[in-house]
């Protein structure tokens, strides 16, 4: 059989059958490496050239039917700006999972809710939440449509979660430079609010733990005006150091301080948290917090293995955790 003969459709396991003069069923036993089966080695080969001479691809939703899986991985992603280190989150995820022979699709659950939730039309082996849990709705939708494995369990109270270190070593890092009077740069973006709030009390409890006094919380958006008022609020404030909420943030406050003519860090040291490009390159470098943003995707790519193969969770393994990585952008505390 020509493969020009078949162009017009997609090519079956019947037509590989004809071509080689075989059964159906032992196409089948072959393409579906079915288990059991006395099939020679020589007969195997020719069943798979001719597959690929022919263009056989696999038929996803027959072969999902059959097996009742789908090999799918769905990722529910929050409402948020999809920056550095979700990206990198992201792309190790995939790439695990595609080694190990699943799809990663990821979906935005969008507040307004009107689109219909994903993991209904597409059948997915695990759904499951990059970012925390999933709401009591959302874990309802996900139990009527079926779904075999929800990560995290919503029935495990004691999962083990990403713990949020970085602003303790943000705290940690500008006390041991000596200062006292330290600021906290959050993002002003909505979308992040939720984890936003979780840094910004982490920072407060790191700087009671280190006897500091109660950070000065300024929003700080990606705009020079929006920067450089909470820089003036810093300085009159007496702030010497600020930790912020990303690198993105500190950029900002490093940019509006270099427009004023101040020294970082002579003037004020500036810490970020993620490690993404731009802290390396900047003028001065910026210190911050590195995560092994590329261990955390794998992790996920490896919790949600554990849940389609239905073996146990994987401990959170240990250069998951963060540090602290100084640079030029954190100096001792100016002397007054």
């Amino acid at each position: 059989m020509a493969r020009s003969d078949l162009s017009h459709r997609r090519v079956t396991a019947a037509d590989i059958a004809r071509s080689l003069g075989v059964s159906r069923a032992t196409v089948g036993f072959v393409l579906n490496e079915t288990a059991g089966q006395t099939i020679s080695e020589q007969t195997k080969k020719r069943v798979l050239d001719e597959a690929r001479r022919l263009g056989y691809r696999p038929h996803t939703a027959a072969r999902a039917l059959a097996s009742g899986r789908s090999r799918i991985v769905l990722a529910v992603l929050p409402d948020w700006p999809l920056d550095f280190s979700l990206r990198r989150h992201l792309e190790e995820a995939s790439l695990v999972l595609d080694e190990a022979g699943y799809s990663f699709i990821t979906y935005t659950a969008h507040p307004t809710g009107q689109a219909r939730p994903l993991w209904e039309t597409l059948a997915p082996d695990v759904v499951l939440s990059v970012t925390g849990r999933f709401t009591s709705e959302q874990i309802a939708s996900l139990r009527a449509a079926g779904i075999p494995a929800i990560v995290p369990n919503p029935d495990d109270l004691g999962a083990e979660e990403y713990p949020e270190e970085g602003p303790l070593l943000q705290m940690t890092h500008l006390e041991s430079l000596g200062h006292r009077r330290v600021a906290f740069a959050e993002s002003a973006d909505s979308r992040i609010a939720d984890l936003v709030a979780t840094r910004r009390a982490r920072a407060e409890g790191a700087a009671k733990v280190l006897q500091l006094a109660p950070p000065l919380t300024l929003s700080v958006s990606l705009d020079p005006g929006s920067a450089e008022s909470a820089l003036d609020e810093m300085l009159r404030r007496g702030i010497t150091a600020v930790a912020a909420y990303n690198d993105d943030v500190a950029v900002a406050l490093v940019g509006a301080a270099l427009r004023r003519r101040l020294d970082v860090p002579q003037d004020l040291s500036v810490v970020g948290h993620d490690d993404a490009p731009v802290a390396a390159i900047l003028e001065p470098q910026l210190s911050t917090v590195r995560v092994d943003t590329a261990g955390l995707g794998r992790y996920i790519a490896a919790l949600a293995l554990s849940a389609a193969e239905g073996a146990a969770a994987p401990s959170m393994p240990p250069e998951t955790r963060a540090e602290l990585v100084a640079r030029a952008s954190t100096g001792p505390a100016p002397k007054r």
